[in-house]
């Protein structure tokens, strides 16, 4: 059973790391991958001496780790509400309900963005300036300060219900007893979900958290390029959209090898930290 997973990992996961090389060397289509002069770390120091560096970086981190403290939190909270519903019928509903959105492809959900923040006649936007929260005269799909709220926020609501089904799954293993236990000592539901359901799920939040952790640069390429524009470039570039423009766009392959690398060692790097702070401070870890 587990072979055709082994041999997916393999084709798509071990054999493109052959291609590691083309960062360290001059890519050229006759010479081939392997065939090309070794120019070391040459195109790395020309990413760091590159005025998009410290942007490309920037952005990224920034959409990230926004992403990760917004919507980390945001599926936990919904799983122990939703374990707090007592109605079966009821549950499911709610379950169903916030797990469509899931299934909204990312090119629907930035249409869905264009009309609803359209400039003159989105609904949403006519409805942040009639409170005066933005103004008469502000372009939302423009401005740089307002592409991270609506990645993020537009990616919360889109993920969140789909990614509270592993902690539903865990928090259903809680002995019932113990709930019972609560009400005979006469706790609340807020005092439950605190003493019993967030120690119960503890274990699958720091697994989690470490695994999120180790993509923290891996910004949705599709996304941000779909909602990119030239207003908003300068919060909207990051690595992933970057790398395509220099190594896709401009055929400088071994650059963008050399710009992907990077971003992989960083990861990498940031899933280690986390592993490690993880097993000290609770004894959860992936290694």
């Amino acid at each position: 059973m587990l072979f055709p997973a082994m041999l997916y990992i393999l084709i798509f996961c071990y054999v493109p790391m052959y291609g590691i090389q083309l960062a360290f060397r001059e890519y050229s289509f006759t010479a081939g991958i392997t065939g090309g002069k070794f120019v070391g770390l040459k195109y790395f120091k020309q990413y760091f001496e590159s005025p998009m560096f410290f942007t490309t970086l920037k952005n990224t981190f920034v959409i990230s780790a926004t992403s990760i403290l917004v919507g980390f939190p945001a599926p936990i909270i919904l799983a122990m509400i939703i374990n707090q519903i007592r109605s079966p019928k009821w549950k499911k509903t709610v379950q169903t309900t916030v797990y469509i959105p899931y299934f909204i492809s990312v090119v629907v959900l930035v249409s869905m963005l264009n009309i609803m923040f359209a400039n003159d006649s989105g609904v949403i936007a006519n409805f942040l300036k009639s409170l005066h929260i933005v103004s008469r005269n502000t372009n939302i799909l423009g401005k740089e300060s307002c592409f991270v709220p609506l990645y993020v926020l537009s990616g919360v609501w889109q993920t969140m219900g789909w990614n509270s089904i592993i902690f539903i799954a865990a928090l259903s293993s809680v002995d019932t007893q113990l709930y019972d236990a609560c009400k005979i000592d006469g706790a609340n539901r807020w005092q439950t979900m605190i003493h019993i359901d967030f120690p119960a799920i503890l274990p699958t939040i720091m697994i989690l958290l470490i695994m999120n952790m180790g993509n923290i640069l891996n910004v949705g390429f599709d996304k941000v390029f779909l909602m990119q524009n030239s207003l908003n470039l300068g919060a909207s570039q990051v690595i992933s959209t970057y790398v395509y423009t220099v190594g896709i766009k401009s055929s400088q392959f071994s650059f963008g090898a050399a710009v992907g690398l990077f971003n992989t060692v960083i990861n990498f790097v940031f899933l280690l930290v986390t592993n490690y702070v993880s097993k000290r401070s609770t004894g959860t870890g992936l290694m």
